[in-house]
């Protein structure tokens, strides 16, 4: 198609910088899983932008931090292998951390080492409704000494200020090409993924910081019901790394794993527009995240 342009934008930051927030946004669903928690996501995912004159393949990435664990070590591998594969790396800031953190300035450095000599890199600045415009112009110009950014973008994806300028300055920069997707896709994830991670979105939202990163999700049986107008039918295990974690799962006469499929079972229903019967089960695998044949079994595998 004549002029039409393509491409893929990995979004890359540190934990809990607001990547799957901002993609959300942009998309106008809710593809990948968010939480005031860091470390909410744990595999690339991609979401598409679909529009007359262009499409837009974000990849969501894991945030990039210090791996405590073999699941960390993925994480970290699955974020930066991206970095030289698509046409622009979208790396956010936290504009609250007045000094930057040294975890970031490895994430630059990462991005200058590995980056194709085409891709294009913004510096997206997040949470600008947080600090005065000072401040601001401060970091700008540290993290400007730091890397030649192609473009510096600030934005609060909360108050959505700023993220329309994202989409001109992506379709601007992105080349001329084909839609790799149809037009009524929004990720190339299926539905099984999707469903796990929005189990653990629940988990994280209802259960200390101590417990939801010790957890891993298994689809154990996903059962449709096309046509019959009888419920979906959703079996999966929660894995945890304690005993006490599944007391805390579990919670008080079960309380906690009900208000946990609860929720979970609301979202998958929007999901795939019907009913959901879902039965969870907590199963203890202690050190399971250093485990590589647990985290293979759960969906965690690099290339």
């Amino acid at each position: 198609m004549a002029n039409h342009k393509s491409g893929f934008v990995t979004v890359v930051g540190r934990p809990n910088v607001g990547k799957s927030t901002l993609i959300n946004h942009l998309l106008g669903e809710k593809i990948a899983i968010t939480s005031p928690k860091p470390q909410t996501t744990r595999n690339n995912m991609r979401a598409i932008i679909t529009e007359k004159d262009y499409q837009i393949i974000f990849i969501d990435t894991p945030g990039i931090h210090k791996p405590k664990n073999k699941l960390g070590d993925f994480m970290v591998q699955a974020a930066t292998s991206t970095f030289s594969e698509v046409d622009v790396v979208m790396y956010l800031y936290d504009v609250t951390n007045k000094e930057i953190p040294q975890s970031d300035l490895k994430i630059i450095e990462e991005i200058k080492a590995t980056r194709n000599s085409k891709t294009k890199v913004f510096l997206v600045i997040t949470k600008m409704d947080l600090v005065a415009k000072e401040q601001a112009l401060e970091i700008i110009a540290k993290m400007s000494e730091l890397m030649e950014f192609d473009e510096i973008i600030p934005i609060s994806a909360v108050k959505k200020d700023g993220t329309d300028i994202i989409l001109k300055t992506l379709v601007d920069a992105l080349p001329e090409g084909p839609a790799y997707f149809s037009e009524d896709i929004l990720t190339d994830t299926n539905v099984r993924e999707i469903t796990r991670e929005i189990i653990r979105e629940k988990i994280l939202l209802f259960t200390n910081d101590e417990v939801p990163h010790g957890v891993g999700i298994e689809i154990v049986s996903f059962k449709e019901a096309k046509f019959t107008g009888k419920a979906c039918t959703i079996e999966a295990n929660i894995y945890c790394e304690k005993s006490t974690h599944k007391t805390i799962l579990i919670g008080k006469q079960g309380a906690m794993l009900k208000k946990i499929g609860t929720a979970a079972r609301h979202d998958i229903e929007k999901l795939i527009g019907g009913k959901v019967n879902l039965q969870l089960w907590i199963k203890v695998k202690p050190d399971w995240r250093n485990s590589p044949s647990m985290l293979k079994e759960l969906g965690f595998k690099n290339d």
